[in-house]
């Protein structure tokens, strides 16, 4: 309980010199606890000095006076001890009376009271919280796959300006195999029902911003040079399948009749594959990097499938400043499952219970920002990360857009798959 005070006549004891060098009491030699009425000393040594200066205690040393004192025998000579002590430099001065002693221990009992009381304010995530974000966590490892490796399923990327014909050689695995285990129970439709089980992975919007694409910046797209389509048909259908995937693990989803499960994923489906896309977009070159060359994609492979700089340049931009939030997998997740539940999609009919369970997963993710993300980050991230929904509600009105444009081309609906056909649309039927 006494000040700890250094004395101007020793070293630095914070200097990295003196950081290595073991802690020696000045008075007996023992092993130092720190600073004491100012000086060096071992606990032993501190309270030998206290003691003699509150009772004005007077020594006489029964040798000659100049008693050498180690460890061992500190005892022995009261008189030569004191006289060690103040030698090297302790001063009474520096010993607190009682009441400051009874002050300063009321003053450290009250401090560690409100530091008690500050961390019991402190928002906690509670064990349904987290195992909510457990779950979240993975549905998402069950729907992604990070090595992109079934990418070499899909109807070969062809970059070219010339005819797609070529691309369209190689029918999709995609719509082979086919297997209603993973959807007859959620989805009446057959488009939802004759996708294949989740193998894993990324999303439609995997490209990157290139300026040698300016010009395709107008919606007056030449159609018959899709080449890139049926790759990127391939990719968005196989995608729309790992959001089903993810969707239907949402803590609550199912709760929901199938109705309202197929209008919530019908109309989030595309916000939630550019939401996933963020994974692979990389700052460095702007681009969506899934696994070798052959899918890096940028911005001029998706304007080769039918699509115009009124919906990529935003969408670049929404990438770079999700990437920017630097949000954790728990974070990005839950984003994720919050932009699947919104009430105000169209066609849903139990409002409630969707806004229920969105607000239950909007309370989760300020409380994990709170309490598991350091500033400066968390400073305003949850109200960024609200914002990027409702950029991607922009992106999704313009991808609406432009996917009817491109969908009223029956040369160009055909080469879509049926999952494609049945969560944006057909405009030819």
């Amino acid at each position: 309980l006494e000040p700890m005070a250094a004395s101007t006549s020793l070293p630095d004891p914070t200097s990295d010199l003196d950081r290595n060098v073991p802690r020696i009491c000045g008075v007996c030699g023992d092993k130092a606890t720190g600073f004491h009425f100012n000086a060096m000393t071992c606990e032993g040594c501190k309270g030998f000095f206290r003691r003699s200066m509150k009772r004005k205690a007077i020594f006489t040393c029964p040798f000659n006076g100049d008693c050498r004192i180690t460890k061992d025998n500190r005892r022995h000579c009261q008189a030569c001890r004191l006289k060690r002590c103040v030698d090297i430099g302790m001063m009474k001065e520096f010993i607190l009376t009682d009441e400051e002693v009874q002050r300063k221990r009321e003053m450290i009992l009250k401090r560690k009271e409100e530091e008690a009381l500050k961390e019991s304010l402190k928002p906690k995530l509670s064990e349904e919280q987290q195992k909510v974000i457990e779950i979240l966590l993975e549905a998402h490892r069950k729907t992604y796959d990070p090595t992109y490796s079934d990418f070499t399923k899909f109807r070969p990327p062809v970059r070219s300006s010339s005819s797609s014909r070529g691309a369209a050689r190689s029918s999709s695995i995609l719509t082979q195999d086919l297997s209603s285990e993973d959807s007859t129970d959620l989805f009446g439709s057959d488009a939802f029902s004759t996708f294949p089980e989740p193998v894993e992975p990324p999303m439609f919007s995997n490209l990157v911003l290139s300026e040698e694409n300016d010009e395709s910046s107008s919606m007056n797209i030449e159609f018959s040079h899709l080449s890139m389509l049926p790759h990127l048909a391939d990719l968005v259908s196989y995608s729309i399948q790992k959001v089903i995937g993810f969707a239907k693990m949402i803590p609550g989803f199912r709760d929901l009749t199938a109705e309202d499960q197929i209008a919530l994923l019908k109309s989030s489906a595309i916000e939630v594959i550019m939401l996933r896309s963020n994974q692979s977009f990389t700052l460095d070159d702007m681009t969506w990097t899934c696994g070798s060359n052959d899918f890096k994609y940028r911005v001029s492979d998706v304007t080769q499938a039918g699509h115009s700089m009124d919906l990529l340049e935003p969408l670049v931009k929404f990438q770079v400043g999700l990437k920017k939030l630097n949000l954790h997998d728990e974070e990005h997740v839950l984003l994720m499952a919050i932009c699947i539940l919104s009430p105000d999609r169209p066609g849903v009919q139990d409002t409630s219970l969707v806004e229920s369970i969105q607000d239950h997963l909007s309370e989760i993710l300020q409380t994990y920002i709170r309490c598991r993300h350091p500033l400066p980050g968390s400073r305003l991230l949850y109200p960024k990360m609200i914002q990027k929904l409702a950029d991607l509600r922009s992106l999704n009105e313009e991808h609406s857009k432009q996917y009817r444009c491109l969908s009223l081309q029956p040369e160009h609906s055909m080469q879509l798959t049926p999952l494609v056909l049945e969560v944006f649309g057909n405009e030819i039927s």
